[in-house]
């Protein structure tokens, strides 16, 4: 008994390996370089004249290009290596914002957003496959969850730290550090191994256009990461004009108690992923998240904004590094690279459908209170997707025998 438990333990495979922290820490670097502009280049714009909506191009246009990207840069990870594509999109991502510096009209920052939104598509879609080739298999929920800390930091800090050096010293110095982070992410990657990815056994059809571009099997965790996307797009859009409608002055506590909590729960859900399955992360982490968008409705004080965070930020952190490593579980090794842009791609694609649909909603429910308490739908059609999925591939199973 003892000396199969030793050797069970030693034919586990080890997830903490150099090419898991370099990589890691490319994503670090590139997300805080690109979180740093978030809140900072939508005022430099402002200040250079720009119209409301042209403000909100400059989010717009980047998540366009972005999402244009994914498929193409999907196929080309499965066609040309992993490698090439990372460092072309670093490349792109780091010359971009040096090239911010330079321009001082805004149509032309609206066209260098767009190019920007290229490379963090091909960058980000890129990281996301290499890592998925480095994680064993077995520890694919913990890994990414692991992994995805990088992101969650980055999100927690990088806002936070392009307003305190613009508020400082100027904008210009935002671009500087931020074209730095995204250099060091550019170098780090130089130094990335990982293993080849095994060609798939089962003979296939040569597909179509279509199905080059995206994976049939991503679908699934697609559908479900846009229903939460979407909500979590109304929330970064919104959330500061909720706080002036509910007289919460600091939201910025809820972005902070969000991250923390997310921090906090990834590596655990990322275990009980790889030990129980997805239904065991992703039923409780809807049930966190329609219960911090509730709480957050209700919210009129720093201490019930916390609480709504605290919640939302348990669901949050569950449901998509849960989601991503499903996707690559469902995915053949040659065809990561699809599945991972498909993945990225509901994302982006939920963002500024939140940003967009739940703003109308706001309009006619006449406040983001509403908003909020009717974005739960989105949840609960989450939970109904995944009911039926779990239904027909269980019935699927009892009909095969």
């Amino acid at each position: 008994m003892e000396r199969t438990l030793r050797s069970n333990k030693s034919q586990r495979k080890p997830l903490w390996t150099k090419a898991f922290l370099i990589t890691s820490l490319a994503n670090l670097l590139l997300f805080f370089s690109f979180q740093m502009l978030i809140p900072t280049i939508p005022t430099h714009l402002s200040q250079l004249g720009g119209d409301n909506i042209q403000v909100g191009l400059v989010i717009g246009i980047f998540t366009i290009s972005s999402l244009l990207t994914r498929p193409f840069a999907g196929r080309a990870l499965d066609l040309l290596g992993r490698k090439h594509v990372l460092l072309v999109g670093l490349a792109i991502c780091a010359f971009t914002i040096a090239g911010y510096s330079y321009i001082a009209a805004v149509t032309l920052i609206l066209a260098a957003r767009f190019v920007h939104g290229i490379g963090w598509g091909l960058s980000t879609t890129s990281l996301g496959t290499v890592i998925a080739d480095i994680i064993p298999p077995e520890r694919r929920g913990e890994g990414m969850g692991y992994y995805g800390l990088s992101n969650t930091l980055a999100m927690a800090l990088g806002p936070l730290t392009g307003l305190w050096v613009m508020q400082s010293i100027g904008f210009s110095y935002v671009l500087l550090i931020s074209t730095i982070l995204a250099l060091l992410s550019l170098f780090s990657s130089l130094f990335i191994t990982y293993p080849k990815p095994l060609l798939s056994v089962i003979p296939r059809q040569r597909p179509r256009f279509v199905d080059r571009l995206w994976e049939q099997s991503a679908l699934l965790p697609s559908a479900l990461l846009l229903c939460s996307a979407i909500c979590y797009g109304g929330i970064v859009t919104f959330i500061t004009l909720f706080g002036l409608e509910a007289g919460i002055p600091n939201v910025g506590l809820f972005f902070l108690c969000n991250a923390s909590m997310v921090l906090l729960v990834r590596p655990l859900t990322g275990v009980l992923f790889d030990r129980k399955g997805p239904e065991w992360v992703l039923l409780p982490g809807a049930a966190f998240t329609i219960t911090g968008l509730i709480l957050l409705s209700y919210a009129h004080s720093n201490t019930s904004l916390a609480i709504a965070a605290l919640c939302y930020g348990v669901g949050f952190g569950s449901i998509q590094p849960a989601l991503q490593a499903w996707t690559i579980q469902r995915s053949s090794p040659d065809r990561r690279g699809a599945a991972n842009g498909t993945f990225f791609s509901a994302n982006d694609l939920g963002i500024g459908l939140g940003a967009m649909a739940l703003g109308a909603l706001a309009n006619w429910s006449g406040s983001y209170a509403m908003m909020y308490r009717y974005s739960t739908a989105l949840i609960i059609l989450f939970l109904l997707i995944y009911g039926w999925s779990f239904w027909a591939f269980t019935w699927q199973k009892k009909t095969a025998h």
